[in-house]
């Protein structure tokens, strides 16, 4: 029995795990990469992978950097080290050898459990990474490229070292406010910041995921997000052990292979994320829609009610989206059930335990509630909440202040505590003297039936102000011409919110979580106007 129940969700990820394993230890508790393994087995090998990082010198507190595809061995890996109270800090597999020597050294990483696959990168970065004691190499069966001992000087297999290991005890020294992981998240500025996410907040995840999709053991998740992303650890793993149900983990998503992979794994419950639903359902349409077993999609963004009931229609699944981030896993969630509230994210998360207390204010600058219905910064303040940005003082400052996480991002209130969403801060667009919110030109533009993505910035103008600019990404074998873009828009928006510059492209800098990343748009060139579509150039009127 949990020694905490009190406040249930204040235990180590140790704790919750072996809570697991005594309730469902033969179960399936993961299927990834061909294997099937179950809770026994997981915890287990975790602790094994405990013994050979302290064995090769990791203590409590060492940062292991994870540079690992979605595979068993990350699992192992995190678990472990947070069972010994280290840190794991997972790399983004699409980064090169500059932007993971960066994650490397500003971790101050110990350790480095790499890829097979991912060698040529790994290996240039930790060899100008000085701080490094030990770097693992995981064989991939499914790779022919033969290892050679020129590019796996000071490496070692990753198994050989594991193999001669007998499992280790949990630390019990292990705190719930520990820090389990650091997630970089990336910025829209400068270099990604590394966020410290604590055994706490991933139990409370865990538990409260499991109770926002009614989850029970006989529940099959499936995630295609990568385990470099919280959204794959908060919600999909930790969500799947809290319920005793079985995760699916694919590799990557993949639009024309994505009911077939959700059909074949039997998925009741799937996480999306970004643009994925947008594009499903820009997929052509099939008979086979509604042949699967999916009782819910969850993720984000909120979307409208008429794009939701018709997703829901098309693939006979229920949808409820919310609000969140990798600083705290409780934002705000629509319930099962409950009318729908069209581009709403829902109230704040609960937790199944009533005592866990979760806060959501629309904060003016000085960070005093702004009254229903007025913009402003959302903020948040509950138990789960990150201590803090690693080697970051001034952004924590910025961002934790009086217990709230202020978090970067516009919205309001109704007047029953339902959260809209407007912008990022930074992303509001200044026009004419009105302010407009990016995202709300986007959702117009992405209605388009020919237009795939798109990213709505500012860009200057002769004036003095902003202008508008939109990328436009046109679905597959589409022609699309700049001024259907705007017509459309001006057919649908107000005047001065109708972009004067379209881009139209046949890819978008991303994020892992799909998220366009406006930043490298800003940075690409230092003429973002020129050889664009310009609507007044064009002679078009819209008023």
């Amino acid at each position: 029995m949990n020694v905490h129940n009190s406040q249930p969700w204040n235990m180590s990820i140790g704790e919750f795990f072996k809570e697991a394993v005594d309730r469902n230890a033969t179960s399936v508790f993961i299927e990834i990469s061909g294997q099937k393994v179950t809770y026994q087995e997981c915890f287990d090998r975790s602790l094994r992978t405990a013994s050979m990082f302290k064995t090769l010198g990791i203590a409590k507190g060492d940062r292991v950097a994870l540079f690992l595809p979605n595979c068993p061995e990350f699992l192992y890996c995190w678990f472990g080290l947070s069972m010994i109270g280290a840190v794991s800090v997972p790399i983004n597999t699409a980064y090169k050898r500059d932007e993971t020597f960066y994650i490397l050294d500003n971790a101050e990483a110990s350790a480095l459990v790499a890829h097979q696959s991912l060698l040529t990168v790994a290996g240039p970065a930790s060899e100008i990474a000085n701080k490094l004691i030990s770097k693992l190499y995981v064989l991939d069966e499914n790779v022919d490229d033969q290892l050679t001992t020129t590019n796996l000087n000071g490496w070692r297999d990753f198994y050989e070292c594991w193999n001669s290991q007998l499992p280790a005890d949990i630390d019990d020294t292990v705190l719930p406010d520990d820090i389990s992981m650091l997630v970089y998240t990336s910025g829209t500025t400068g270099n990604p910041k590394g966020v410290q996410v604590t055994h706490l907040m991933y139990v409370a995840a865990g538990q409260g995921f499991a109770y926002w999709t009614d989850a029970t053991s006989s529940d099959r998740f499936f995630t295609c997000l990568p385990y470099f992303h919280a959204n794959a650890q908060y919600y999909s793993t930790m969500g799947t052990m809290a319920a005793g149900a079985t995760l699916i983990v694919e590799s990557r998503f993949s639009a024309s292979r994505f009911w077939a992979q959700v059909k074949e794994s039997r998925a009741t419950v799937v996480n999306f994320i970004g643009m994925m639903m947008p594009v499903l359902s820009k997929q052509p349409s099939s008979d086979d829609d509604r042949d699967n077993r999916v009782r819910l999609f969850y993720g984000s963004p909120a979307f409208s009610k008429e794009f939701l009931e018709a997703f829901q229609h098309r693939f006979g699944t229920e949808v409820i989206v919310g609000f969140g981030m990798t600083e705290t896993c409780y934002g705000t969630i629509e319930s099962l059930g409950e009318s729908r509230r069209s581009n709403s994210s829902g109230l704040p998360r609960r937790h199944p335990n009533e005592a866990f207390e979760n806060l959501l204010k629309i904060a003016d600058d000085l960070g005093n509630a702004l009254p229903t219905g007025q913009i402003g910064e959302i903020s948040i303040k509950n138990p789960a909440i990150t201590p803090g940005y690693w080697r970051n003082e001034e952004q924590s400052r910025l961002s934790l202040r009086d217990g709230w996480l202020y978090t970067g991002d516009l919205g309001w209130l109704d007047d029953e505590g339902y959260l809209y969403f407007v912008d990022r801060k930074k992303d509001v667009i200044r026009r004419r003297g009105e302010n407009i919110s990016s995202q709300e030109v986007e959702d117009v533009i992405k209605r388009h039936t020919s237009v795939l993505d798109c990213a709505v910035i500012a860009v200057p103008s002769e004036l003095g102000e902003d202008e508008v600019k939109a990328y436009v990404l046109p679905r597959d074998g589409i022609e699309l011409e700049a001024e259907e873009i705007v017509y459309w828009c001006a057919d649908n928006l107000a005047y001065f919110k109708v972009p004067r510059y379209i881009e139209l492209r046949e890819d978008l800098p991303r994020t892992p979580s799909l998220r366009v990343r406006k930043d490298v748009l800003r940075q690409e060139r230092e003429d973002l106007i020129q050889g664009c579509f310009d609507r007044e150039q064009a002679g078009i009127d819209i008023r």
